[in-house]
């Protein structure tokens, strides 16, 4: 009865684990539970339920033994789908059987801990390239590509900068697009570039929160409506830092 017990909760381990791994990366909430529950029925245990919010998951398992419920915190989140794809990939060999329960746990440990994402001015980069790309797809002229080249990739940068320094996202949102005002606003007044509201809005767009809509859209479409209305709520909070820092710059002209 002892050694059930044990086994239960290391089940429930792996799988607030998993869930916790993938709900800080920018999965889904439906995508969370349906894991979650998944691994648990390949180790045994049928009867499961998951409540999984933007802040935090419940999760209950019920057997022979009276139900157990734990709780994990979320206290961080960002955007790493390879990790999201990498925990899927585990749960799929949980189900077919190629993976037990301590090399399951080990492996989510391992993904856990390790750092998957692209090194810092190679996302920069990417912010560059993109900010002069959605310059152009918005009907920018091609004069202003490296001007919003130049200030998408700075005001990314600023992004990153400030936030390893102030951890609440709004801040350093807010002082990424007023760094984006202002350079835009130097470019067009120097005459290198020509166009204002085009290369703001190709410059602002690597900071606006399409995975976080794009989720809490869909979260609401499935019923989950507390994370749904709750990743809204962070979307527009973004918007709004992202708008009072053009606006605090358009406002001095």
């Amino acid at each position: 009865m002892e050694n059930q017990k044990s086994r239960t909760y290391e089940i429930m381990e792996v799988c607030l684990l998993a869930g916790k791994i993938m709900l800080q990366s920018g999965g889904e909430t439906y995508r969370v539970e349906d894991t979650m529950m998944r691994i648990a029925a390949a180790f045994g245990i049928k009867n499961t339920h998951s409540y999984v919010t933007p802040t935090g998951i419940f999760f209950s398992a019920e057997g022979e033994e009276p139900s157990k419920t734990k709780l994990i915190r979320i206290m961080t989140r960002s955007t790493d789908l390879k990790k999201v794809a990498l925990v899927n990939s585990i749960s799929r060999k949980i189900t077919s059987g190629d993976v037990s329960l301590k090399e399951a746990y080990s492996l989510l440990k391992e993904l856990e801990e390790l750092n998957v994402t692209f090194p810092f001015m190679v996302q920069v980069a990417a912010a560059s390239i993109a900010s002069g790309c959605f310059m152009l797809m918005f009907m920018g002229e091609w004069i202003d590509f490296i001007p919003s080249m130049i200030t998408g990739g700075l005001g990314y940068f600023g992004f990153l900068y400030f936030h390893r320094f102030i951890p609440i996202k709004f801040f350093s949102e807010f002082l990424a697009s007023f760094i984006i005002g202002l350079l835009s606003v130097i470019f067009v007044s120097t005459g290198i570039g020509q166009q204002l509201d085009k290369i703001i809005i190709g410059s602002v767009m690597t900071l606006v929160p399409g995975l976080l809509l794009t989720n809490a859209v869909r979260d609401l479409m499935a019923g989950h409506l507390v994370s749904g209305l709750s990743k809204g709520a962070e979307a527009l909070l973004t918007a709004f830092a992202i708008g009072s820092g053009i606006a605090v710059v358009l406002s001095f002209l």
